[in-house]
């Protein structure tokens, strides 16, 4: 049984498909990445995963099950009990995770309390733990400090100690390092990979980075224009993608240029949802687009590879 499953997950929001048919699989101690270009589908995703988005106007259908239970069967409570044990989440924006008015070191607290059982003093100190461990500073001090008194960075770093204060079996992490400079996000990335190991934790990276994606995860799931167009092991991808969309982000990484050259760059943005093409919805930027490309385009399957494009690379 999967840690995690998605079946045929799609997202719409006032009758407007954004996310077409998604399905996902994460088994325990799996490390996954799901990458592609801002507009692509990847957050909406996550937030369906603990049935997080507005409904309405989000409509989602399809299918999401954690240990083959369907988190749309369960009541509230026990939804949030599977929020706050089972699965933790690290948000995109820390500002707007983190509550104002409470020092941050209660708020770490207070998850240990309600899904651990811990005294007010045994949660304060298990707090301050938690933030030595994923690198702030005189982290005992840093405990009593409102989230406003805190850099970008370091607000960053509190909520991916929220995440991690219950040892959760699946963290699914929103741009998780975005704010943090690169000596952080070194140590951030190996204290995940840290738990995932130890505690057999499944991870689902949502990133932009590809550097990031090359030295945490094992699988990698690419998304253009809601949805998935390659399927394959972080080897695979780097070594020999299949969809044009993957070579052109492999192509736009800072290290792909060549000494004197322009950084290469994927012609044309995202279409909206509303304007998604007929066919492959990449055709309309890909260089390699044929008159056959107007047609619907399936996942091609083979051994665990996919990929949804009529004329791979």
């Amino acid at each position: 049984m999967s840690l995690l499953a998605l079946h045929n997950l799609r997202i719409a929001f006032d009758g407007t498909e954004v996310v077409s048919g998604i399905d996902l699989r994460i088994e325990p101690g799996e490390t996954v990445a799901i990458v592609g270009e801002s507009g692509c589908g990847k957050s909406v995703t996550a937030r369906a995963i603990l049935d997080l988005l507005p409904r309405p106007p989000a409509q989602v259908t399809g299918r999401v099950e954690v240990d083959g239970a369907s988190i749309y069967d369960i009541d509230a409570s026990t939804l949030n009990t599977l929020r706050g044990e089972r699965v933790g989440f690290v948000f995109q924006n820390a500002g707007s995770a983190l509550n104002p008015v409470h020092p941050v070191g209660r708020q770490i607290g207070e998850r240990l309390r309600r899904h651990r059982g811990l005294s007010r003093k045994a949660a304060q100190q298990r707090a301050i733990e938690l933030l030595g461990e994923v690198g702030i500073p005189d982290p005992a001090s840093r405990a009593g400090a409102y989230p406003h008194e805190l850099s970008g960075g370091m607000r960053q770093r509190v909520v991916i100690a929220i995440a991690l204060a219950c040892d959760p079996d699946l963290l699914i992490a929103d741009e998780p390092t975005t704010a943090l400079d690169v000596t952080i996000q070194a140590q951030v990335l190996a204290l995940i990979l840290e738990r995932c190991t130890a505690r057999d934790m499944g991870l689902l990276l949502i990133s932009h980075d590809l550097g990031v994606v090359a030295q945490t995860v094992e699988r990698v799931i690419v998304m253009y224009a809601g949805q998935v167009v390659e399927d394959a092991s972080v080897t695979a991808i780097f070594d020999a993608p299949r969809h044009p969309y993957t070579r052109g982000l492999l192509d736009s990484m800072p290290g792909a240029r060549v000494a004197g050259e322009r950084l290469a760059a994927i012609p044309g943005t995202v279409p909206s949802p509303e304007d998604f093409p007929v066919g492959c919805r990449f055709r309309d930027r890909c260089t390699f687009a044929q008159p056959d490309c107007e047609e619907p385009v399936p996942l091609t399957q083979i051994d665990d590879r996919a990929w949804r494009c009529r004329h791979p690379l």
